[in-house]
């Protein structure tokens, strides 16, 4: 076997490791691909005889690749804040192993982590995921060791609310919401109307509208008739503070519903699908 081949299988050995890191940093198994080929090229190139650790410069270099992706992705304005915003459905791209990709990380997990700035992203996903200390993550992202921990300090407060609402009423919320959300993949309706207040509001904004929703219903027949057979890609985050559902498919923010929770019941609905507002909403993951 000629030196080619062999650095091809050494390649190959990492290739589900280098997917794994890249898919975290970017959110897209389409994205993380092009990131691991670039990574390929560029070993390639490289006088492979040098390079002592294979798998750990292999990761460094799917990180600065991912980096610039992100950093591309700010500099956009069809995406602002560095967010993907997908298209109204999962179009047929959207591979049954992307869907598993996004389950095995966390589709409100990978919601929150597209808020982050780039720089804090890699440093998160990077320490937090995949163990790699900061000596040499600071480099990747052109920082000191103590500015990238700084970096990941600064995610991970993102990722896991900084100032979370006392355990038990976020307890509390959570089983009305995943009530609500079974009885509506599972096509409930006696489910879904036990979960809503009999006079509860839905309002929808423009860009929710334009996805083929409704702009406003109002009492716990009609919404949740809406909602039934739906949420099929929703799952239960904290929005503002707040128990809430992100509407996310392979976990690229699609919309954010509020909810107003009052006795026991969601007595209101609001849906935001526009990129600027969901901008300034504060997402982050639920324990457990």
């Amino acid at each position: 076997m000629d030196e080619k081949n062999v650095l091809a299988d050494r390649f190959e050995a990492n290739r589900a490791h280098l997917r794994a890191v890249a898919y975290r940093m970017l959110g897209s198994a389409s994205d993380a691909e092009d990131a691991v080929q670039e990574a390929w090229l560029r070993l390639a190139r490289s006088d492979a005889g040098e390079i002592g650790n294979l798998a750990g410069w292999l990761t460094t270099v799917v990180a600065r690749v991912c980096l610039d992706m992100l950093r591309s992705r700010t500099s956009r304005r069809e995406e602002p804040f560095g967010r993907h915003v997908p298209e109204p459905t999962v179009s047929g791209e959207s591979t049954e192993q992307e869907a598993e990709m996004a389950e095995s990380v966390g589709l409100a997990l990978l919601v929150v982590l597209q808020t982050l700035a780039p720089a804090e992203r890699i440093a998160f996903v990077l320490h937090d995921m995949f163990d790699l200390p900061f000596d040499e993550i600071a480099p990747i992202v052109g920082r000191t060791p103590a500015a990238a921990r700084q970096l990941a300090s600064r995610a991970r407060r993102r990722v896991q609310g900084a100032e979370r609402p006392d355990e038990a009423e976020l307890s509390d919320q959570q089983k009305i919401v995943d009530a609500f959300l079974t009885a509506a993949r599972g096509g409930d309706l006696p489910g879904l109307l036990a979960a809503l207040d009999p006079d509860v509001l839905f309002r929808a904004d423009d860009a929710a509208v334009r996805m083929g929703g409704v702009r406003e219903l109002r009492g716990a027949d009609a919404a949740a008739r809406f909602f039934l057979g739906r949420a099929q890609a929703a799952r239960a985050a904290l929005i503002d503070g707040a128990v809430g559902v992100v509407v996310a498919p392979n976990g690229r923010l699609m919309l954010v519903l509020s909810l107003t929770i009052a006795n026991g019941k969601i007595a209101a609905i609001d849906v935001v699908a526009d990129p600027e507002r969901l901008g300034r909403i504060e997402l982050s993951t639920l324990g457990g």
